[in-house]
């Protein structure tokens, strides 16, 4: 029946080098957002807001929570991408690809990894939108 890829997708591919998914209501994320929107100046770049309204992750072929959970991409041919390998993407997208090869150097890639995996682990913490579900700790051997 056709190439099984979303109408979406087939988009992307046509109209832009690489689509990113961001939570538009992370203020720390959408300052980065608002930047390469200034840089993207040969629309390379489809940008995509996983929390407003109409937003189906099924789209994407993952689910909400795991989109939330690290910031994801998509590649022309559909594969998709997550953690620091999107920020490179959206960095070569809008001209730095100089910069970009340098935190692919062993050591300075591994920092970066590190780095992004923490702030993923605490943005909402870290932009004031804990809630009970969201942040709570729990300790070790309680289910609450």
């Amino acid at each position: 029946m056709g190439n099984p890829r979303s109408e979406r997708t087939i988009e992307s591919t046509v109209n832009h080098r690489f689509e990113v998914f961001y939570d538009g209501e992370c203020p720390l994320c959408m300052r980065e957002i608002r930047l390469l929107r200034r840089l993207d100046r040969k629309e390379r770049i489809l940008f995509t807001d996983i929390a407003a309204k109409g937003f189906d992750a099924n789209t994407v072929g993952l689910t909400q929570e795991r989109l939330m959970a690290k910031i994801h991409g998509r590649m022309p041919d559909g594969s998709l991408v997550e953690g620091v390998e999107v920020f490179r993407q959206l960095y070569s997208a809008v001209g730095f690809g100089i910069l970009v090869a340098l935190t692919r150097i062993p050591g300075i890639s591994h920092l970066m990894d590190l780095g992004y995996h923490w702030f993923a682990a605490n943005r909402l913490r870290l932009t004031g939108r804990c809630t009970k579900d969201t942040c709570e700790v729990h300790a070790p051997g309680t289910l609450n």
